[in-house]
């Protein structure tokens, strides 16, 4: 298995963003979101701004993507963590194999400062999470405007 890690000193083509996404949105099953919003995500941890960025890590056999994460900086710290890992997901094929553990570890590391993550009640990778060392600290609650 190759990891690659992608960061905004790297140039991200568009086929490759592609592939991320599609991956994202066929392996993240019922707990994904459309196509544009992961793309946005990329985009997000791709940007050079101050305060924005953050990295693209995927796992790859044969040249295809085994397992995607990626993680965006949120420009702050202490109150709020400096990450929020927005997006995990392992093929379908590789689950139970220990590679989402693998890529959760090496983004704990490239990852400078705390992680946050959302992860709802029932979906199963919430023990491996919780395995890895996150802690429910906080119910999320949200103002949805323009329903």
């Amino acid at each position: 298995m190759k990891f690659k890690n992608y960061t905004s000193l790297e140039v991200l083509t568009t086929l490759e963003k592609q592939r991320i996404v599609d991956f994202l949105f066929d392996h993240l099953d019922e707990y994904g979101d459309p196509k544009n919003d992961i793309g946005n995500a990329i985009d997000y941890a791709m940007s050079s701004y101050p305060l924005a960025g953050g990295f693209i890590l995927t796992a790859e056999e044969d040249e295809e993507i085994k397992g995607a994460v990626v993680m965006n900086k949120t420009g702050m710290k202490g109150y709020i963590p400096e990450n929020i890992l927005v997006y995990i997901a392992v093929h379908r094929d590789q689950r139970g194999k220990g590679l989402g553990k693998k890529l959760m570890k090496k983004s704990m590391i490239f990852a400078k400062g705390d992680i946050a993550l959302h992860v709802e009640d029932n979906n199963p990778a919430k023990y491996l999470y919780e395995k890895t060392g996150f802690e429910n600290k906080y119910l999320e609650m949200r103002l949805i405007r323009n329903k």
